[in-house]
């Protein structure tokens, strides 16, 4: 079994980074002395759990964490900074900060650098989260030690009802959109006033006309659904949250 360090001090190390083509460091009292950070760690930059599910979702869910006191959200991996820098452009993150433990030495501090020879990648992290608060871990999230790699208690969901749970909102929200429509533009300003999270898609990139006119029956912009019910255009979608 893994040991929770809750209520202990994070490890003292300082994390050595590229930044515009320079190289810089961060210490640990950096980035946590009088500071609220959230830290999900995993095995290693572009591998499938970690780039399909466990990053995107702690950035999709970026704004709610930052809204609900964090000052911070950190990747954490046993990679070095040039992979984490080139795993970041690819995902496109908007609202996460990566830290390369490139030696394992503040994972093997937390007591969760493990052995991972037989696959190939050596001494990788254990997949985990933790809450900490002026350097003090309040709460932890460390997957079960079970063959492979479980993913069922670090993932951004998890930290986020723990943090708040009436943060998530249950709703499900999908907006098409087109490039340059003010409407559209309207219709996501009132859905993120609300606190709703929604997925675009947008005209000549995730959909076509003829798409659109066949799941809405409309060919005007913007078309937005909220848990599988047509709300309709922005107009609607005042008018829906005003009701």
């Amino acid at each position: 079994m893994f040991t929770n360090k809750e209520n202990q001090k994070v490890p003292n190390v300082t994390f050595t980074l590229r930044e515009n083509e320079e190289w810089a460091q961060r210490s640990t009292d950096e980035i946590f002395t009088n500071r609220t950070v959230v830290v999900f760690s995993l095995p290693g930059a572009f591998t499938p759990t970690c780039s399909s599910t466990h990053l995107p979702r702690y950035d999709e869910l970026a704004t709610k964490f930052f809204d609900n006191g964090v000052d911070e959200i950190i990747c954490m991996s046993v990679n070095d900074t040039f992979v984490m820098n080139a795993w970041s452009a690819d995902q496109h993150t908007q609202n996460i900060s990566f830290i390369p433990d490139g030696n394992g030495e503040f994972t093997e501090a937390m007591g969760l650098l493990v052995d991972k020879s037989d696959i190939g990648f050596g001494k990788r992290s254990w997949r985990y989260a933790m809450l900490v608060k002026n350097g003090v871990i309040e709460k932890m999230f460390i997957e079960p030690n079970l063959p492979g790699d479980p993913f069922e208690v670090s993932d951004a969901d998890t930290m986020l009802n723990y943090i708040n749970p009436n943060a998530l909102s249950s709703d499900t929200v999908a907006i098409f959109t087109k490039p340059g429509c003010p409407y559209c533009t309207k219709a996501k300003e009132l859905l993120t006033a609300k606190g709703l999270q929604y997925e675009e898609l947008t005209l000549g990139k995730e959909t076509t006309l003829t798409t659109m006119k066949a799941i809405t029956n409309a060919d005007t912009f913007p078309q937005v659904y909220i848990n599988g019910e047509l709300i309709g255009g922005s107009d609607d979608l005042e008018s829906h949250f005003n009701a």
